[in-house]
């Protein structure tokens, strides 16, 4: 019998049993987050089961957050942001409404994300704590009503695709620009329910934020979930922010070497700096591809790449000179945290000084929800996840996602720059 991949294995301990991929199992849930956009649907859901006297499977294993419409920016967010604090308060239930962050960024610092763990949350981008060993995958508001009420949810065990990204990354390449040309590789559905590992030299020497980047942006190829190895670089991590020291020491580590899977592999050091073009996360070019595009604004910031390294990264790249005329730059740290951090080390009155608006944690445009929206015609140079049609106001304005160097570069041209030749 061959070995167990890494998803196997953390399915047959939530469902208790030797399972492999392709089955269908119910498994238990470990951790379970949702936030202020979907969390209403997923709490009348779960009155809706269970009743409206019930109370949730296990309150110590759900998070609630509010991180999308913060501060609330209509009657309906204050009337849903109402309601949810009300839940909370009875069901005793952790939430983080005072303004904390995005959820992605809030959950692994807080400690909620153990590896090996299976987490779900009402949030595509839920993927994001795989760069710390866990299984963590989005799921539906009703699924999650279900997930309330049981503490165990259907799944069918993903077949695993291993990303083999070898060599070292070239001086202002970033994580970013590696899964941006991964996606473009592979395509929007390439990795269509497939449990994505990333492996390799590269992958090793990433940081715990810049796997973040690239376990956030495995939904972008249809992953159900993008994962790296629980290694010594999560555990160390891990052990200055989870209470469960226990907990970390039983980690599922990685795949075994005989597991059935498939691999593909990039030599990083060929990939150059990397934008997606609108309207489709895919449409992937190399910068040097690129002609010269006007932009109107450059947002730095979600839980793509909002952390401190990436704004750090970026006031690098902008050297003390002011934002372009004409254009309007948007930075919103990930979290509180990653904003004290920013603040600490000067990074907010440099952004300020350089014309820049720097906004309290939250999601910000990346939605097009609080604020930042595009006009008709607008070009947006983002950091985010998405470049949809809409996604960020007018469906006649256009995003371009990129990294944080390349946002701080072309910050200050007003153009699409690439970061080596600032």
């Amino acid at each position: 019998m061959s070995g167990q991949t890494l998803s196997e294995k953390i399915f047959s301990k939530a469902s208790q049993k030797e399972v492999c991929a392709g089955e269908f199992v119910m498994a238990n849930i470990d951790t379970a987050m949702i936030h202020d956009i979907t969390g209403p649907l997923a709490v009348k859901g779960f009155y809706e089961i269970a009743g409206r006297d019930a109370k949730v499977w296990d309150p110590a294993k759900i998070v609630l957050l509010f991180d999308h419409q913060v501060p609330a920016d209509s009657l309906k967010a204050a009337e849903n942001h109402i309601m949810l604090r009300k839940f909370a308060q009875e069901q005793s239930i952790l939430n983080y409404d005072i303004f904390c962050g995005v959820c992605h960024q809030v959950m692994p610092e807080m400690g909620h994300v153990i590896p090996g763990n299976i987490i779900v949350g009402t949030d595509s981008h839920t993927c994001t704590y795989g760069a710390l060993g866990a299984f963590a995958t989005g799921i539906g508001s009703t699924d999650m009503a279900s997930v309330f009420a049981t503490g165990r949810l259907w799944f069918m065990i993903p077949q695993t695709l291993q990303l083999i990204l070898n060599g070292r990354l070239s001086e202002r390449v970033t994580s970013k620009d590696v899964v941006l040309r991964i996606i473009g590789d592979i395509g929007a559905d390439g990795a269509n329910y497939l449990a994505c590992e990333f492996k390799g030299e590269a992958a090793e020497r990433m940081t715990i934020p810049e796997r973040m980047t690239v376990s956030n942006m495995a939904i972008e190829m249809g992953a159900k979930a993008g994962i790296f190895d629980a290694d010594e670089t999560a555990i160390n991590y891990l052990e200055e922010r989870v209470k469960d020291r226990a907990a970390i020491k039983e980690r599922i580590a990685k795949s075994d070497e005989d597991a059935l899977l498939s691999q593909r592999s990039w030599d990083v050091r060929q990939i150059e700096p990397q934008v997606a073009l609108p309207h489709n996360v895919d449409n992937v070019r190399p910068i040097s591809q690129l002609p010269e595009t006007r932009i109107d604004q450059v947002f730095l910031g979600s839980c793509t790449n909002g952390r401190f390294e990436d704004l750090l990264l970026a006031s690098q790249m902008m050297k003390g000179e002011p934002v372009a005329k004409g254009v309007r730059m948007i930075v919103v740290p990930a979290s509180r945290i990653e904003y004290m951090k920013a603040l600490r080390a000067g990074l907010v009155e440099k952004f300020m000084e350089a014309g820049a608006m720097v906004e309290s944690a939250c999601c910000g445009p990346c939605m097009g929800g609080s604020f930042g929206l595009l006009g008709a015609g607008e070009r947006c140079l983002a950091t985010s996840n998405r470049n949809f049609v809409g996604r960020q106001g007018s469906p006649q304005a256009y995003v371009y996602l990129a990294s944080p160097a390349t946002a701080g570069a072309s910050a200050i041209t007003g153009y699409i720059t690439d970061p080596r030749e600032v």
